[in-house]
């Protein structure tokens, strides 16, 4: 499927969802409306995560810091256009780079930390990326080897911090010179409908692919949790997810300027130091995963001494919401908690109080925007078409007890992957409708029924706390395993990350196999730490089905 990309403009841009502000036009109205007030702050435990003295930025100080990061990527040949791919934690410098790189009309690509050779080298295959920005040091270990790995291909590589791997480019000084001489960028002509970021995502098939996303379509998806969270002037925003999708991006980034808020950081979690900024900053929205939302619920001994006074709202998502949770922090603290359901293809489903004014309801329920008939009281749904499909004749579901997968259409969804890829071609219906390849069902009491229940994902990506992972990655590295016959990946429940991965494997008869072997091996493929395998079971021969394709559904089966 081609997308017609001058036609969602020109239709998208009429019924005013898509417009002409960018990024750097939303920051340079919220310095503009008051530029004194605080902004931006680094952890308080930054120094034991990396490199350098954490950061407390008003408004103004933050606005010339953006030009300084500008002016320093400006002079390596960076513009409009331009990609750059940053592999950083969340720490101030990450948000001033997002916003330079608006700035200067260039595209960003963030990366997870965890993100090691083996992913580095297909990014770099893929993206012709004028430079790469790093940190030299994470908590304990060196950092940014990586990027020298055979076949990681960047032409800068730039690093925050002390003793930059061999080649590569320290820019703390050349930062610092460029904001103490107060250089800025020359203008750029930037376009709302330009390309701005290209995030990485397993999706429903597959290995990583590049998600690009435009300014227009990250402030049409933002409203979703703006709405929900009924955010506000003078807000406090904690992120503690990191700055690489769409919960980070969507929820907390463009929202941030939007309504001149000030956005304090956290991650990787450390749960006494989050609590603690909960109290002193006086947050007002964050956003947490279930289990630890769950576990805070029935320890109340670490509640009891936290100052939750400002906080509103939280974020939970990812994972299935106990309602018993959900109705435990309206009770208890007066927190409401909000049912997030998004991807960075461009879902957005939201449950909020407005939305869904009953906790334990909302806990296991989506309002389905975009639906005929159906009003809501939160800007995405007017902007966005859901369906559900059935898998097997491809007809529109209409009614209650029957799932099908989530189509969805509009503003908020992306063009396609990067590339001229074959993804593309499942990743959409016919008539252009992205399908999520997750299954829900309609339920409610009115005519039309007014809510979606989750029900499962139509394919077999194992999400472990948060990230995709995607088993077909994984089989193929192992299939060069000189102990194994054949392996599969499947995941299977854990109560604190969603899913977790466990390889079966048919040993070669003369092997002896462990899970040390399978890890090692991943490991000098330089695989993410997260895809990992952490069970092992041994399995006469993969069952598959009559055109070979492993059947997974079976090998989940085994694990009871």
């Amino acid at each position: 499927m081609t997308v017609d990309r001058a036609k969602r403009i020109s239709e998208f841009t009429k019924h005013g969802w898509w417009g002409t502000e960018t990024l750097d036009d939303l920051l340079r109205e919220a310095v503009a409306r008051d530029a004194s007030r605080p902004a931006l702050a680094d952890q308080p435990n930054r120094e034991q995560l990396c490199d350098g003295a954490a950061l407390r930025l008003d408004y103004a100080a933050m606005d010339r810091h953006v030009d300084a990061w500008a002016s320093v990527l400006h002079a390596r040949g960076v513009g409009r256009g331009d990609t750059v791919v940053a592999q950083l934690p969340n720490i101030a410098e990450f948000v001033i780079l997002y916003l330079a790189v608006a700035r200067l009309g260039a595209v960003i690509s963030p990366l997870p930390v965890q993100y090691g050779a083996h992913e580095l080298r297909m990014v770099s295959q893929v993206l012709d990326a004028r430079a790469y920005i790093a940190t030299t040091r994470l908590k304990d270990a060196r950092f940014g080897a990586q990027a020298f790995a055979d076949g990681v291909e960047f032409p800068h590589r730039l690093f925050l911090g002390d003793d930059p791997p061999e080649g590569g480019e320290a820019i703390d000084a050349e930062i610092a010179r460029a904001l103490a001489d107060g250089s800025k960028p020359p203008p750029t002509d930037c376009d709302a409908n330009d390309v701005y970021t290209i995030c990485w995502t397993s999706g429903t098939t597959g290995t990583p692919k590049g998600v690009p996303r435009t300014h227009n379509q990250w402030l049409a998806i933002a409203w979703g949790t703006y709405d929900a969270a009924e955010l506000r002037e003078g807000d406090v925003l904690l992120n503690p997810f990191p700055f690489v999708n769409m919960a980070s991006i969507g929820g907390f980034l463009f929202n941030w300027l939007r309504c001149g808020a000030h956005l304090v950081l956290h991650h990787p979690l450390d749960l006494p130091v989050f609590l603690g900024q909960i109290a002193s900053e006086g947050t007002t929205f964050t956003i947490a995963p279930p289990a630890l939302l769950n576990m805070l619920l029935k320890d109340e001994s670490i509640l009891a001494n936290v100052d939750m006074s400002k906080l509103r709202a939280i974020g939970s998502g990812s994972a299935p919401l106990s309602p018993w949770m959900v109705r435990g922090f309206a009770e208890r603290h007066g927190v409401d908690i909000l049912n997030l359901f998004g991807s960075n293809e461009g879902m957005c489903l939201i449950s909020g109080s407005k939305e869904i004014p009953d906790p334990e309801e909302r806990a296991v329920l989506f309002p389905r925007f975009g639906v005929p008939g159906l009003e809501w009281p939160n800007r995405c749904a007017e902007m966005v078409e859901t369906r559900l499909v059935d898998l097997e004749s491809g007809e529109t579901i209409t009614g209650p007890g029957h799932p099908g997968e989530l189509h969805i259409r509009g503003a908020t969804v992306f063009d396609g992957y990067l590339g001229d890829t074959a993804d593309n071609a499942s990743a959409f219906a016919e008539d252009g409708w992205f399908r999520t390849g997750d299954l829900f069902e309609i339920v409610g009491d009115g005519d039309p029924k007014e809510y979606y229940r989750f029900v499962g994902r139509c394919k077999d990506i194992i999400m472990r706390g948060g990230y995709n992972i995607s088993p077909d990655e994984l089989d193929t590295l192992l299939a060069a395993h000189p102990k194994l016959a054949e392996a599969a990946t499947v995941g299977y429940p854990d109560d604190t990350l969603g899913e977790k991965v466990c390889v079966f494997v048919v040993p070669k008869s003369d092997q002896q196999v462990t899970l040390e072997d399978i890890t090692g091996f991943l490991s000098e493929q330089g695989i993410a730490k997260f895809k990992q395998p952490e069970r092992l079971e041994f399995i006469d021969a993969l069952p598959r089905n009559a055109l070979g394709k492993v059947v997974r559904g079976e090998l989940r089966a085994r694990l009871g």
